[in-house]
């Protein structure tokens, strides 16, 4: 199926192909805020704009924006939206990293991983972890982690981690992305990388792919505003590179717009659909 619009110069018309683009709700949490956790309209405008799915970024209490799984999962596909994976997280306090006991966190995230399921998730994403002072404490997380990813592999969904830019400093004399790949398994974490924070932190996100294949099933797909408006990040050079990467899905998240977050989220899917370099999907 192709979405017909107009394009960039007036009176002209193109097909835009359609394509598999999720989005991050964090991007447009004010719209969800104003609108009182009621999802309907703004669902129905991010799927009128093109959007395949979504990442959520509010799971509290059992709930998403105060519905449970099934309500959430429900108002989401009424609008053909994928329910694609969701940013949460319960990492060690003190205590727990001195010990390397994760027996009270593994319990929270047993329920976190059941609620996820019934919503329909795919995966489940880490959004942050402070920079420790240590690699024992940095050792300490990656196993958490693993940990993790193997209850989240028992229940039929896959465990990520997502940067920011501190990940690319080093603790001790390693660099704490790089370490934290080198020192999770594969099978059991994988990685979103966000592209905007490795840029910000002054890495190529094709330097990762190429040294890291296989290990960035999601992409974060981000610009200084809208995505594509800066110039600063090389989305042909990421796109052309996505199989070595190991993508299965990306998703926009938008750091600021000059108008609405609803208009910062139509911007950006506008130009991602019209991008030549950006595929249809990335399943073989």
């Amino acid at each position: 199926m192709s979405i017909v619009t107009s394009c960039c110069t007036p009176g002209c018309e193109a097909k835009k192909q359609d394509k598999d683009i999720s989005i991050q709700l964090y991007s447009i949490r004010d719209t969800i805020a104003r609108a009182g956790y009621n999802l309907d309209s703004i669902f129905k405008g991010l799927a009128e704009m093109g959007y395949k799915g979504f990442e959520a970024a509010n799971y509290s209490n059992g709930k998403f924006y105060g519905k449970t799984p099934e309500e959430f999962k429900a108002v989401a596909e009424k609008y053909g939206l994928t329910v694609l994976s969701s940013h949460t997280n319960r990492n060690l306090n003190a205590e727990e990293m001195a010990s390397g006991d994760f027996t009270e966190a593994l319990k929270w995230w047993e329920q976190c991983i059941a609620d996820h399921k019934a919503a329909g998730m795919k995966y489940i994403v880490n959004p942050w972890c402070g920079r420790p002072g240590t690699l024992k404490e940095l050792k300490t997380i990656c196993d958490f982690f693993n940990e993790i990813g193997k209850m989240c592999n028992a229940a039929g969904l896959k465990y990520g981690y997502h940067n920011h830019s501190h990940e690319m400093v080093k603790v001790e004399d390693q660099v704490m992305l790089d370490y934290m790949i080198e020192n999770t398994d594969a099978d059991k974490v994988f990685y979103e990388l966000d592209v905007y924070w490795a840029v910000m932190g002054k890495r190529s996100p094709v330097e990762f792919f190429n040294k890291y294949p296989g290990r960035f099933t999601l992409l974060h797909i981000k610009d200084h505003r809208e995505v594509g408006q800066s110039g600063m990040v090389g989305f042909d050079a990421i796109f052309n590179n996505y199989k070595t990467a190991g993508v299965k899905d990306i998703i926009v998240e938008i750091e600021g717009c000059k108008g609405t977050t609803m208009d910062g989220a139509k911007a950006s899917i506008d130009y991602l659909l019209n991008a030549p370099f950006v595929p249809a999907s990335y399943e073989e």
